[in-house]
């Protein structure tokens, strides 16, 4: 892990720790600086459990998949057991990157170099020619001691997490308050109910923007009625409500959701969601990373992949209940559901990247917050600015 603290000149955190009504957003450099981009993949998204990829991009056993984690060479597997796990994609032998473009069927992982052979669990087995012409062994080395370096992960709702430093929390007390807010809507079976559309249900939209921007605006419902007219017709911002529901999450939620009568859809709905709560759905932004959202009739999660300080990958998974996801019988629902989020997410990106070019802006000083409608993007602001001192970055 990187500690910037001598390389960095120091940024005010103090105004952005206040109480909401003399509170400052986070200052501009925090979203263009270079040097701040990695200092956040070590400090802020490293030392807790970010979204990396889904794991429906690994659809069989023997599938790999390369990710680049803000600068990180990263490597995905699915073993023949069906198994994820996450490695740094580099040969132990003279640090080449093992797996340029995804596959499946694969036996294992072989360097394209000298041609070192791992299995899907990440175990060296072979090392060809490691002691001269036709000799595969040598004195002194030994390849259990050099088997690909792991990241710990875990699958939760299709989204794989990484937790980058190994030493955050274990994920179930990270995701526990999320899944004891949610029993009441799922049931006891949580999310295992769900199953990704691999039909309908995939969106993927790059924005000149920092990853934060989609998070804090992800968080609140202030911009509905001129960002998003339609949706605000089926989930006015009056029915709308702020949600704090953890250290490391927040959002909103709406009394109100009626797409489904709206636009005539018709799914499978989970079984324990209250009757008196049918038109309930809640979006949840999951620090760092991660945008949820829940419904009687299907689910969402959104990664956001951080590229540069100014670039990041949106990529949302939609699922459904039951033969919901696949079934030819709920295609027309499926579409207008996806048709739906892709508008959303749509409309956002002039929006963040119009926020992302003011950063540059020294007329900016970080903004202020509605003490009413900014509440969970405030909690997001104090979150990372915690991360920022936890990490020594100096105030």
């Amino acid at each position: 892990m990187n500690d910037l603290s001598t390389q960095i000149p120091a940024i005010d955190l103090d105004a952005v720790t206040n109480p909401i009504a003399s509170s400052r957003g986070m200052p501009g450099r925090a979203y263009t600086d270079p040097q701040l981009f990695e200092f956040e993949r070590d400090q802020v998204l490293g030392k807790t459990w970010a979204g990396l990829a889904f794991a429906s991009e690994l659809p069989l056993n023997g599938s790999l998949l390369p990710v680049d984690f803000m600068g990180l060479p990263l490597l995905v597997t699915r073993d023949q057991q069906g198994e994820i796990n996450v490695f740094h994609n580099v040969c132990r032998h003279r640090g080449m990157t093992l797996v340029a473009a995804a596959q499946d069927h694969a036996r294992g992982v072989r360097c394209p170099y000298h041609s070192w052979f791992y299995d899907l669990n990440g175990n060296l087995k072979t090392t060809p020619h490691i002691g001269g012409h036709g000799t595969h062994t040598a004195d002194g080395f030994s390849c259990a001691d050099n088997n690909l370096k792991s990241v710990r992960s875990h699958t939760w709702m299709g989204v794989i997490f990484i937790n980058l430093s190994a030493d955050g929390e274990d994920f179930a007390d990270f995701i526990g308050p999320l899944e004891q807010r949610w029993t009441p809507f799922m049931g006891s079976a949580g999310v295992s109910q769900l199953t990704p559309s691999s039909a309908q249900g995939a969106i993927e939209i790059e924005v000149a923007a920092n990853w934060k921007l989609a998070v804090e605006n992800y968080c609140e419902a202030y911009h509905l009625p001129w960002v998003h007219p339609a949706l605000n017709s089926y989930s006015p911002l009056d029915k709308h409500y702020n949600i704090i529901a953890a250290d490391n999450m927040s959002g909103q939620g709406s009394l109100a959701y009626t797409l489904c009568e709206v636009a005539g859809t018709e799914l499978p709905q989970f079984g324990d969601w209250p009757q008196e709560q049918l038109r309930h759905a809640e979006y949840i932004s999951l620090y760092p990373n991660v945008l949820l959202g829940l419904q009687v009739d299907h689910a969402f999660a959104m990664i956001l992949q951080p590229v540069a300080a100014d670039k990041t990958i949106e990529k949302l998974q939609i699922s459904y209940l039951d033969d919901g996801a696949e079934s030819n019988h709920y295609q027309v629902s499926r579409d207008a559901v996806v048709d739906s989020w892709q508008q959303v997410f749509g409309e956002d990106i002039f929006a963040v990247e119009g926020m992302q070019n003011a950063r540059r802006s020294p007329g900016f000083d970080g903004g202020v917050f509605s003490p009413v409608q900014d509440i969970p993007s405030h909690h997001f602001h104090g979150w990372v600015a915690d991360r920022y001192k936890q990490g020594q970055q100096p105030v």
